[in-house]
């Protein structure tokens, strides 16, 4: 009975041992490596969807002090910097909410960009667009805050196909990359012409008309544009997704977006 006392408490001690060097290297591959990243509203459809669940690419960009948690690493400006390529998704603290987002690189430092009518024009040139069917949902509550999409069709009863007008975008040396139109003359479809200052950048969502991005100078409690200290990582692949409420409810994980690349 005497000598029992000493093994269990030597053998609580290497339980919290292993936990905190458990913590420790999770928390050094979070801040160096992947950071895991789910979707929550629908500003990047269809290339994200609401559910989706991804790492980010924390490597693609280099390290700032918003590359920890709370963005607590004792880093001043860059280390290992490099810049994100136009098309990039990527995701970027908020530059004074203090949130994570997550939208498509579209300006550059010394681009101009500008919208018209709902067209893309980069550096003074139309971006090339061309019409790809419809992008069509189901009309119901997506993701724990219960999003109800918006339609080209609207009103649309609840169960029935949400429409929204479908193009493929072609960025000078971006790629292809699908964007969606819901309403033509959205306030966002006119725009000022913006030039990306130095160390900064112009990010948009795909879904354009459902997007708040630098389209919304800061001055008027908008994103505006992102400095390079904000960057986290790049987007590079879809691990799973769910439909429903929660990613738990495995039932409603959409299998064909599983391990899917972001375009």
């Amino acid at each position: 009975m005497a000598t029992a006392a000493p093994k269990k408490k030597d053998g609580i001690w290497e339980t919290i041992k292993t936990i905190f060097w458990a913590l420790v290297i999770a928390g050094l591959f979070r801040t160096l490596f992947f950071q895991p990243f789910w979707i929550p509203s629908g500003s990047m459809k269809e290339t994200l969807l609401i559910g989706d669940f991804l790492f980010v690419n924390k490597m693609a960009y280099g390290y700032s002090a918003h590359s920890c948690p709370f963005s607590m690493c004792p880093i001043s400006g860059r280390i290992l910097d490099r810049e994100p390529q136009r098309g990039d998704v990527a995701v970027f603290r908020h530059p004074t909410r203090n949130v994570d987002f997550i939208k498509r690189v579209i300006g550059l430092p010394g681009d101009t960009v500008q919208m018209r009518g709902g067209r893309l024009w980069l550096n003074g040139e139309p971006v090339p667009v061309a019409p790809a069917g419809d992008f069509i949902e189901v009309k119901e509550q997506q993701g724990p805050q219960a999003l109800i999409p918006r339609c080209v069709n609207d009103p649309v009863p609840q169960g029935g196909d949400c429409v929204k007008e479908r193009f493929v975008e072609t960025l000078p040396g971006g790629g292809d990359h699908v964007v969606l139109n819901i309403t033509d003359g959205w306030v966002a479809d006119d725009t000022p012409t913006f030039t990306v200052p130095e160390g900064q950048y112009f990010f948009m969502g795909d879904n354009r008309d459902n997007s708040e991005d630098s389209r919304f100078p800061a001055e008027i409690g908008g994103l505006g544009f992102v400095p390079a200290e904000y960057l986290i990582g790049r987007a590079d692949r879809i691990m799973f997704s769910s439909a429903g409420r929660s990613l738990l409810f495995f039932w409603t994980w959409r299998s064909d977006r599983f391990f899917k690349a972001v375009e």
